[in-house]
């Protein structure tokens, strides 16, 4: 098929340039790989005279402002990273989490508190920026890889954002479908909390059997901690208030912004030499040296020196401009998803995917194919909701069943795979917000991994899906 050249195209150059540039890949190979793919669905539409300059133009300026809300959330938790750190809200979590979780039960853990911070909140990228980035500092004093710690945090997350009704992508799948919101989550239980309880097996098992070599590093952590930062409970009161705030559904660029805020000051308050310390020796006034300090925590890298160099590590930030090649990551895959449409590609492979229902299993299986496949060519899980609705919603009507299915399907496809995808937005902000590449993260997610084979498999196997036959309903 003509319209998969210019995937086959991006595959080969992205797997050429992870051969070269390893770690290093997301810097700028990947986004050359995507402007040249682009160019390669340019190419063909125009030599198949599909392709219009003004209908390229109109695609790609409309895909670059859709994705400009996330990149302002990005560029958001780049300041969080680097405020809740050197301000000791960040410290304070770890050093906590180090005295209340042991090894052997710490993977199930992290799991089941992400899963829990991020159902109140309704959101995964908030939850992982904050309570997150902790964990992932806990995992690594006990030992445990960052994939492992990675793939825990990431699985509860995307379990919570799931099922929350103040979560944005499970507002957008049921209103997109028509389907009622508590009615789309009640059916999503179905299929999301048999998957969660397998995943919480598989952290727990191997949480008992994995012997970890970390635990001597945890007295060492944490007296780096107290000594490096002001440890207090009181600091805590930071992201209860800010999970408040999107409790009480305050807008997320708001609730983001006043957490930037409120952290820089509590660093001023609280911690004024770390402060001092980011600002280095530059003869400015105590005032200017802290105004520099704070400023510098939101946009600069910070390094902040413990005497412990795997803990100097962990306690260091890339601030706003560390969020720069992912924002670039993220124009490129914008580019490349408007190409595609404006090529008519992405419309020919969605065709190929209708033709392929048959019944029930195939009706759901395409749906969420569709979803994941969306994920990876419009680098976005709203449009990968979207559009997966739109192309399936008459379908799902004309064989007589209930959109409940449909929109259950959009989430178990598009919503959880979407961090699984390097160019994803999710794949990208979770990878630089962790410091953990996706590739390495993946082959641990296994919420993620599991939704859309259990959504096709519970499918196959007919339970609880209804279907209208002659004015009556079949079970």
């Amino acid at each position: 098929m003509i319209a998969l050249i210019p995937f086959i195209v991006l595959i080969a150059l992205l797997v050429g340039c992870i051969s070269v540039f390893g770690n290093a890949t997301l810097d700028g190979a990947s986004q050359v790989s995507l402007i040249i793919a682009s160019g390669v669905s340019v190419l063909i539409g125009w030599l198949n005279k599909r392709l219009s300059w003004e209908n390229l133009d109109k695609e790609i300026t409309a895909k670059v402002a859709n994705c400009t809300p996330s990149i302002i959330i990005l560029l958001l938790i780049g300041a969080i990273g680097g405020t809740w750190m050197v301000s000791g809200i960040v410290p304070t979590m770890i050093y906590y989490g180090l005295q209340i979780l042991s090894p052997q039960w710490f993977l199930v853990s992290t799991c089941i508190i992400c899963a829990i911070v991020s159902l109140m909140i309704g959101s995964s990228w908030t939850t992982i920026a904050t309570v997150g980035v902790a964990l992932l500092g806990v995992g690594n004093a006990l030992g445990f890889s960052n994939g492992w710690t990675a793939g825990a945090i990431i699985s509860g997350a995307y379990f919570g954002d799931k099922l929350s009704p103040l979560s944005d992508t499970t507002v957008l799948a049921s209103s997109v479908v028509g389907t009622p919101l508590f009615t789309h989550i009640k059916y999503m239980m179905l299929t999301t909390v048999p998957t969660f309880l397998v995943t919480l097996t598989i952290f727990l098992v191997t949480g008992l059997l994995m012997d970890v070599s970390g635990e001597g590093d945890v007295a060492l952590f944490m007296d780096g901690l107290s000594h490096t930062f002001v440890i207090s409970p009181w600091l805590l009161l930071v992201p209860l208030v800010i999970c408040l705030m999107i409790i009480k559904r305050w807008p997320s660029l708001v609730v983001l912004f006043l957490a930037v805020i409120i952290a820089g000051i509590v660093a001023l308050i609280v911690q004024p030499d770390r402060i001092r310390e980011i600002a280095g020796n530059n003869g400015l006034p105590n005032f200017l040296a802290l105004y520099e300090g704070v400023i510098r925590s939101c946009y600069d890298s910070t390094s902040i020196s413990t005497g412990i160099s795997a803990l100097d590590k962990l306690v260091t930030t890339r601030g706003m401009g560390g969020m720069m090649p992912t924002v670039w990551l993220i124009i490129s895959a914008q580019v490349f998803a408007g190409a595609l449409t404006a090529a008519g590609q992405l419309e020919d492979i969605m065709a190929y995917f209708q033709r392929m229902v048959r019944g029930t299993t195939s009706l759901v299986a395409s749906s969420v194919g569709s979803a994941i496949f969306l994920n990876i060519t419009t680098a976005d899980q709203f449009l990968s909701i979207i559009l997966t609705s739109s192309m399936f919603k008459n379908m799902y009507a004309k064989m007589g069943y209930e959109p409940r299915l449909l929109s259950r399907s959009c989430e178990d496809g598009g919503t959880v795979t979407s961090v699984l995808v390097p160019w994803n937005t999710c794949g990208l902000t979770q990878s630089t917000v962790l410091g953990v590449a996706t590739l390495t993260y993946l082959p641990y997610c296994f919420f993620n991994l599991l939704s859309p084979i259990v959504s096709i498999s519970v499918a196959a196997i007919g339970w609880k899906i209804k279907r209208k036959i002659n004015g009556g309903q079949e079970n």
